[in-house]
């Protein structure tokens, strides 16, 4: 193990932003522990839960020959006595926090006897993405790794409570000291788990948020030292001791009475048990595992009727024990798999953007997968999405579309195991109305449907989501744009498992995603055979855009915290760009009629919004049509580009050449000799408008308010000048060391003042996926989309006098004349 974690520390050590917030253990919605106020000292407070709750989790080192202990994580020291005559309580020198996609490491210094130089202590926190093995990225499970190296011996604890299974303090738990039957290798160490749940659990259902049914499992070494019981008892155990007395406190009680805790302790010889003048510096490790084990996951009303949907893994594990034994020993395999993907994040972050960028793409991974659940079988995996935060609905279709791009980026796969639940359930007649439903129901994880047709009204936005997302899906397909790390080994220190005998058409024994196939077909067979099935539905809500989205009617879109409104230039821009994409799709699966009335449709209708949408100056987009004097950000152009809409004649046709459909027409139909289907000056006048309205701390949403959404700024961003790009990601990375939000990665931020939230708290939302958007457009097209948009750089930008553009758009205004 310890290779492996070096190799963690490592990696995770060239983060250079200080955000507020860092993620520690961040698997799904219930499994979600967070570092509050990050840029202080961990012990200043406790972690919390994704909701900003505090969480029962605490770590302490202390130095047996000198009487001293060390809070390092959360507030244990609450619990000790300033007076003991046993031990003192004392504080080590914090070198700070360094983060990569699926690690977060803080490191302390230890100080001992006065001879010697101080032990060096890290917390690795792995909460691995695997993309290339989606079994590892189901396991609802992470590691902690306590790693010290120095010249004296340490002891380390670690506690957690109630908390983590429950968020009612007034509910009883019960617990058990367990050790796990599943099988191990000859090498493999013994272990021994802490099983904590509630003592009456409720299934499906939430308490604030936490899930209120599941046991946590919290695993350590069999040679760890254990205590349960009153925190104040176990935690001043440990600080006059160093060690845990191996006792159980069996009385089973609510959360907070007499609080209950469930620790480890682990002694580390430094010194050899030799006293010496000379430092010979040792090192060592024990690795902590929390999984919280729930089954089913959620209700589906799925096209069979409504079914509790059990877990993946369970298709590979024939118990929790099994799992549970699995995973601890799969450290050295999840950490090389998860490094594999972090290093692909960091390199094509950094040549994409910045190190900023490189480290604000790692920070937002793990919130991304954090609001998901993996269920379904290995030859047909579903992955359900909440809407955290905002409301908690299942499956939000608005929340899947910014966050889509670090699906494309990662493992496009899992998009279309994110799209499938919403096809499934709206092709079984389930749902009445003739447009895409906003969500499969109103609050996670009961996704009973909307039988009543009364989910939030966002008929244009969610249609205009749907066949974006489509097309994106069937081009990763068509073009075949896997990723490089999706061909990650599993390295010599893998375990086969013996399940994968059922599944060797998916994975192979080792858990590694074989290619996935649609039947028999690959590259734009597969693209077909996927779109086909949907059809009926694609062909649907295109109709609807058709009648629905030139001019808008009064309705909310994504941004529904801005409220209802008319006309409004961006909206019309997505449900135009749907249409455009359902000539694409119909193309694909073989209907060049409909391709061709499609396509001309969409032609027609994007001549029009940009007589409609732009201001009289052609300066920038207008915020509604009619909304003279105002102005919006164009986000919704990014899917122009991702679509491979934009790029030329000849490159669309080298682009079907090189993926082999040579017999079809190039992107785009016959060709189009005019360009591409968004003029070049559209792009231009909004990468210079945003240079011009940019702000402290990013660029504002609309004329409306100084507040933004940072995934739309990364989709704005993506299709801007360098230059301008370079100027709205300075502003993002600055709010980022200096946003008073305390939240996990909030979205939704003021641009001015002190960062912080306009009134609305959203935290921990998977949709900063959009963040990768510069990634994803990077790969699009076989890299021709970003190629297409070179023309943005050939000239400086324009300068734009932002009062008199927005005066010069009203009815009334004439542009000054010359005195007589």
């Amino acid at each position: 193990m310890r290779f492996a974690f070096l190799a963690l520390v490592a990696l995770a050590s060239a983060s250079t932003l200080t955000p507020s917030v860092l993620p520690l253990i961040v698997r799904n919605p219930y499994l979600s522990t967070w570092l509050g106020r990050a840029r202080e000292a961990p012990w200043e407070d406790w972690p919390l839960f994704w909701t900003g709750s505090h969480l029962g989790f605490s770590v302490m080192a202390s130095v047996p020959s000198e009487g001293k202990v060390y809070p390092l994580l959360g507030r244990p020291h609450d619990s000790l006595p300033r007076n003991s005559r046993f031990y003192s309580v004392a504080f080590p020198e914090y070198l700070g926090a360094t983060f990569d996609a699926s690690t977060t490491n803080l490191t302390y210094l230890v100080p001992g006897p006065s001879d010697s130089e101080p032990v060096r202590v890290t917390l690795s926190f792995l909460s691995p993405i695997t993309p290339s093995s989606t079994l590892r990225q189901s396991i609802p499970a992470a590691y902690l790794t306590v790693f010290a190296e120095g010249c004296f011996d340490v002891s380390v604890y670690t506690d957690l409570n109630g908390e983590w299974v429950s968020g009612n303090r007034g509910n009883e738990i019960k617990w058990e000291l367990h050790e796990p039957a599943g099988k191990r290798s000859a090498s493999s160490p013994a272990i021994k788990t802490w099983k904590v749940s509630r003592k009456n659990a409720q299934l499906l259902t939430e308490f604030a948020d936490h899930a209120e049914w599941g046991t946590l499992h919290f695993s350590a070494p069999a040679d760890a030292n254990h205590q349960g019981g009153t925190s104040a008892v176990l935690r001043q155990q440990f600080a006059g001791e160093g060690y845990l007395k191996n006792e159980i406190d069996r009385y089973y009680r609510r959360i907070m009475e007499d609080e209950p805790v469930f620790a480890f302790s682990k002694s580390f010889k430094l010194s050899g048990g030799k006293p010496s003048t000379r430092c010979f510096k040792k090192t060592d490790s024990v690795a902590f595992t929390y999984a919280l084990i729930q089954d089913p996951v959620v209700q589906f009303a799925s096209a069979r009727g409504l079914t509790l949907m059990k877990p993946l893994w369970t298709s590979y594990f024939s118990s929790p024990d099994d799992l549970i034994r699995y995973h601890y020993d799969d450290f050295e395999t999840a950490s090389s798999l998860a490094r594999n993907y972090s290093d692909s994040v960091a390199r094509d972050a950094f040549e994409s953007g910045s190190q900023d960028y490189q480290d604000i793409v790692a920070l937002s991974a793990r919130q991304v997968l954090g609001a998901t659940q993996f269920s379904g079988t290995p030859d047909d995996p579903i992955l359900f999405l909440k809407e955290i935060s905002s409301n908690g609905n299942f499956q939000t279709v608005d929340v899947i579309f910014p966050a889509f791009p670090f699906f494309l980026y990662t493992n496009p796969q899992w998009l279309a195991y994110l799209l499938e639940p919403l096809l499934e359930h709206q092709l079984s007649g389930q749902y009445p109305n003739n447009y895409s439903m906003h969500d499969l129901g109103s609050h996670f994880p009961n996704a009973t449907g909307h039988s009543d047709g009364r989910d939030e009204y966002m008929p244009v936005e969610e249609c205009g989501n749907m066949l974006i997302m489509g097309l994106a899906l069937a081009n990763a397909l068509k073009y075949d744009t896997e990723p490089a790390f999706m061909a990650a080994a599993p390295g010599e220190h893998a375990r086969p498992i013996s399940a994968t005998e059922n599944w060797l058409e998916s994975v192979d024994k080792y858990g590694i995603d074989l290619r996935r196939e649609i039947g028999a077909a690959t590259g734009p067979k597969a693209a077909e055979k996927w779109l086909s099935r949907s059809y009926t539905l694609w062909e649907q809500w295109t109709g609807y855009l058709v009648r629905e989205s030139l001019i808008p009617h009064n309705q909310l879109c994504t941004d529904d915290f801005a409220g209802w409104l008319s006309n409004q230039t961006n909206l019309a821009l997505k449900g135009i760009i749907g249409i455009k994409a359902m000539s694409e799709i119909a193309m694909i699966v073989g209907k060049e009629d409909d391709a061709k009335h499609y396509r001309d449709i969409s032609k027609s209708y994007i001549e029009k919004w940009e007589e409609y949408g732009i201001s009289r100056d052609k300066t920038h987009a207008k915020l509604a049509y009619t909304w003279y004097g105002s102005w919006t950000t164009i986000y919704n152009l990014y899917a122009e580009s991702l679509l491979c809409f934009h790029i030329s004649e000849p490159a669309a046709l080298a682009l079907h050449q090189e993926t082999g459909q040579l017999g079809q027409k190039p992107i785009g139909g016959k060709g189009d000799k005019e360009g591409p289907f968004i003029p070049d000056r559209v792009y231009q006048m909004q990468s210079d408008w945003y240079s011009a309205v940019l702000q402290k701390y990013g660029l504002p949403l609309d004329s409306r308010h100084l507040y933004t959404k940072s995934d739309w700024e990364f989709f704005a961003a993506a299709v801007t000048s360098k230059k301008t790009r370079s100027e709205i990601l300075g502003s993002i990375a600055k709010w980022v060391n200096e946003t008073a939000t305390d939240r996990p990665f909030t979205d939704l931020y003021e641009t001015e003042g002190n960062g912080g939230y306009p009134g609305i708290y959203f935290m921990a939302r998977p949709v900063v996926g959009g963040h990768f958007a510069f990634l994803a457009l990077e790969r699009a097209c076989g890299g021709k989309a970003v190629e297409a948009l070179k023309f943005l750089d050939k000239k400086a930008p324009t300068k734009v006098n932002i009062e008199e553009a927005l005066r010069a758009d009203m009815p009334s205004w004439e542009p000054p004349g010359e005195e007589l």
